[in-house]
């Protein structure tokens, strides 16, 4: 067992074998690794525990520095567990490196099906009994899809639970991946509207980089493709409280003079690289729209949701926006069939994604009934027009957990857990003692 010291804080290491398949617990196993912070001093309180699943999917836990961000505030009352879910960090990674070891694509989406948010709770309990005993109770911290699995938890095993906070993270309960987007796409809009009416000058800016890709696809210095859709995506950062400045920014340095003429900058591709590329978090992509994916909502499966629906907003297209002389629209977190063919990181895993993809059936994530008669005690930030998550089924939700108190916000994005310091997390843990 490592521990690590660190301005402010103190880290041990936590590694545990549990089954791939939970329904199965005596077949193949898998690492999930945790690691618990604890401030300085206290290593020897008895303090109550805050697991925190991070946002995602296919995201691992962030790594502290020392106290620092939303930890400055958690430290002064809890001992931090931050989980790195099964595929990430160093939980028995799962990527174009490992993934061809299981076999071929069949192989490998039968293997990722198991990485939905369903599994990643039956991990999370076995740590807590691990760590805390049967009868032992933590707090849960859910951001973004960390959000989503606070909803299964409260669904599956919600007798873990003494009390669950969720940031930016109200999963639509009855939503398919087909209503996601198509209520994903004017948030996205009116996002990038609002980068223009900030940045007017990236207008021209944006149509002279997508023109150019259009007919001369660029490549990236990790050997993908930027191609005008891929350049699109960088309207990822839209959605956070400093990415429309991040992105003007890196707009600015796009074009440099070569020995044949403008030519973007490689600056330009290495910030945009760093944005665009799957290298650091394949699951994302993979596993994205799977996780919309429920028998009782769409039988049928997602069958590359993102996609088929942007047909319906053609604004998004960029051949009509450069035969007209409006703006080029970013767009957001959306993942299209066509990532698995630009991005290095992605193209091994095409074919499996492509099944994941068509898969029909998806268990159930969400016990509607069990929620309504919840008993622990919910407390959530909703960001009014948030892009990742939708206001409107966020509330819907909140009105379908028993007992869920929200507080919606404009003050913050959807980085505002980490962005506040700690104010956001205050607020949610001075509600669920009822001090507000």
């Amino acid at each position: 067992m490592t521990v690590i010291r660190q301005p402010g804080v103190v880290s041990t290491d936590h590694v545990l074998q549990v089954p791939l398949d939970h329904a199965a617990p005596s077949g193949e196993q898998i690492e999930v690794y945790a690691r618990e912070v604890v401030a300085a001093g206290r290593e020897g309180d008895d303090l109550p525990w805050l697991l925190f699943l991070q946002g995602g999917p296919g995201h691992k836990a962030g790594r502290p520095l020392g106290r620092d961000g939303w930890l400055v505030r958690a430290l002064d009352d809890y001992r931090v567990l931050l989980l790195d879910q099964r595929g990430t960090g160093r939980s028995t990674p799962a990527n174009r490196q490992t993934l061809p070891l299981r076999g071929g694509p069949q192989e490998q989406a039968r293997y990722l099906a198991h990485f939905r948010a369903d599994a990643i709770v039956r991990d999370a309990e076995a740590v807590r009994r691990r760590l805390l005993g049967d009868e032992g109770r933590w707090s849960l911290l859910g951001q973004s899809f960390g959000g989503f699995c606070t909803l299964s938890y409260l669904s599956l095993a919600p007798e873990g639970l003494r009390e669950a906070l969720v940031t930016g993270g109200l999963a639509g309960l009855g939503s398919s991946a087909d209503a996601v987007y198509r209520a994903a796409y004017p948030r996205v809009a009116r996002k990038n509207h609002g980068h223009y009416a900030r940045y007017p000058q990236d207008v021209a800016a944006v149509r002279r980089i997508a023109e150019h890709l259009r007919s001369a696809p660029a490549r990236l210095p990790d050997g993908g493709v930027l191609t005008a859709e891929a350049f699109q995506h960088l309207g990822m950062l839209l959605g956070t409280g400093t990415g429309s400045h991040t992105l003007h920014y890196l707009l600015e340095e796009a074009w440099v003079t070569g020995v044949t003429g403008p030519e973007l900058s490689d600056t330009f591709l290495a910030g945009a690289q760093a944005q665009l590329s799957f290298a650091g978090n394949p699951l994302y992509a993979v596993l994205h729209e799977s996780i919309y994916g429920q028998r009782s909502v769409d039988p049928s499966g997602t069958r590359w949701a993102a996609q088929r629906v942007r047909a319906e907003f053609p604004e998004f297209d960029v051949d009509r926006a450069l035969a007209g002389d409006g703006p080029v629209l970013f767009t957001g977190e959306m993942i299209y069939p066509w990532m698995f063919d630009t991005d290095p990181a992605l193209r091994p895993l095409k074919e499996a994604a492509d099944l994941l993809a068509e898969r029909e059936g998806w268990p159930d994530l969400y016990d509607p009934v069990r929620l309504a008669a919840n008993e622990v005690p919910v407390t959530a930030a909703v960001y009014h027009d948030d892009m990742y998550v939708d206001t409107a089924d966020s509330l819907e939700t909140a009105r379908t957990v028993r007992g869920l108190r929200t507080w919606v916000t404009n003050e913050w994005e959807h980085d505002g857990l980490r962005a506040s310091g700690g104010q956001v997390l205050d607020r949610l843990i001075r509600m669920a003692r009822g001090e507000l």
